[in-house]
């Protein structure tokens, strides 16, 4: 596994992007759907790297980097979308936004279970305690996966839009501000 622009920042996962700045913090929210892409890519380069040469050094850093973004940046975006964009859809109080809204709030929880789960055999693997994923583990990080792509879309498709759409000047400059003191930035 070599390192490549798909592979996590170092610092911070989910913290900065080039073009993006918590200015407009609705891009900054899909900057991070696409480092969630981009370290699920990742995740996925290291269950055939590792099918194909085992755990090795780049197998456990890799791990490592895909640990770091979940246990750090995840909590953090889904903090934002929690403070700002349900908030935001619940305003407009109808039934479409409210069911919205609580299938957008199940996948939370769901996929912080999904995380615990498939936490575990990377944390196994990233500290050299396992050369392999299981059958089970492959279950466990495929639903893992599966769950965050399909609530990327829904978020990206409706909830966002939807949210936006109403959104006052003051309100968005607010919810930057917010989310970049979360992260220590501001």
């Amino acid at each position: 596994m070599s390192s490549s622009p798909a592979v996590p920042n170092r610092h911070l996962p989910g913290f900065s992007a080039p073009a993006v700045g918590f200015e407009e913090p609705f891009a900054m929210l899909e900057a991070c759907h696409e480092r969630v892409q981009r370290t699920l890519a990742l995740l996925e380069r290291l269950r055939d790297h590792v099918r194909q040469h085992g755990a090795d050094g780049n197998a456990r850093q890799a791990a490592r980097d895909v640990l770091r973004y979940f246990d750090i940046a995840a909590p953090l975006h889904h903090e934002d979308e929690e403070l700002h964009v349900f908030p935001a859809l619940l305003a407009q109080a109808t039934p479409g936004m409210r069911a919205l809204v609580e299938r957008l709030q199940q996948d939370h929880v769901a996929m912080a279970a999904d995380w615990a789960a498939a936490r575990r055999p990377l944390l196994a693997l990233a500290e050299g305690h396992e050369q392999s994923f299981s059958e089970g583990d492959g279950v466990v990080l495929d639903r893992f996966a599966g769950r965050y792509a399909d609530h990327i879309r829904t978020e990206e498709d409706q909830a966002y839009p939807a949210a936006l759409s109403g959104a006052e000047p003051a309100a968005l400059a607010s919810m930057g501000r917010e989310m970049a003191r979360r992260r220590g930035a501001g």
